[in-house]
């Protein structure tokens, strides 16, 4: 992957954009990295899977080996094992790299900004611990956030959240992993082309969550 680094101040907040396919959320972080501190991290290109040794892979089921291997068969329709394992023993090489850059600052936090197409929050309800369900008839656009005190803090909000603590199943998402190393981690989930609403909740996360 190549990315796009956007940095202004020394803020130990981090920003990432990793679907290319999810046009909203770029254009909505790079907007909000020209007037708020911290460090955006935006995937460069247009599709939602990336290519390693031209096999295809989720980039947010690749945070572990786990996770990426079922991504590879997943992705693939038919994938030699010499190949999985290629891509495995490179991932396992590259990843921490990657993820040092993407864990905030001391008590700071890591927001992910994604767009669906047919996703909801109802998807997520079964698997979280706790659950704030704010706009019913709005089910596409949610927080899902890792830590429980931050999870009080967005239940505050107008919004849809839902916490999810614990780091199994684990299916290689970046959610799971900051619940397996314990840093602070909010998704931002909106319906693609709704720009409007994907500032207003980022907006809102920036001004009442430390």
């Amino acid at each position: 992957m190549r990315f796009r680094v956007l940095r202004r101040g020394e803020s130990g907040k981090r920003y990432l954009f990793i679907h290319g396919d999810e046009y909203t959320a770029f254009d909505v972080l790079t907007k909000f990295m020209a007037t708020h501190e911290g460090v955006a991290y935006l995937t460069i290109g247009k599709e939602r899977n990336i290519e390693i040794s031209g096999a295809k892979i989720d980039p947010n089921r690749m945070w572990s080996r786990m996770g990426a291997e079922k991504s590879l068969r997943a992705q693939n329709a038919v994938i030699p094992e010499a190949k999985i394992a290629e891509v495995l023993h490179f991932l396992d090489g590259e990843r921490e790299a990657l993820i040092g850059r993407l864990t905030p600052g001391r008590g700071s936090r890591l927001v992910a900004l994604h767009n669906n197409r047919d996703y909801s929050v109802q998807d997520e309800v079964g698997a979280s611990d706790s659950v704030s369900i704010r706009q019913p008839d709005k089910p596409r656009d949610f927080f899902l956030c890792t830590r429980t005190a931050d999870f009080y803090v967005l239940k505050r909000s107008p919004y849809n959240v839902v916490l999810q603590t614990k780091p199994e199943p684990d299916d290689g998402s970046l959610s799971r992993l900051a619940a397996r190393r314990g840093f602070r981690y909010v998704n931002l989930e909106c319906a693609i082309y709704d720009e409007d609403a994907q500032r207003e909740r980022l907006e809102w996360l920036e001004r009442n969550l430390e």
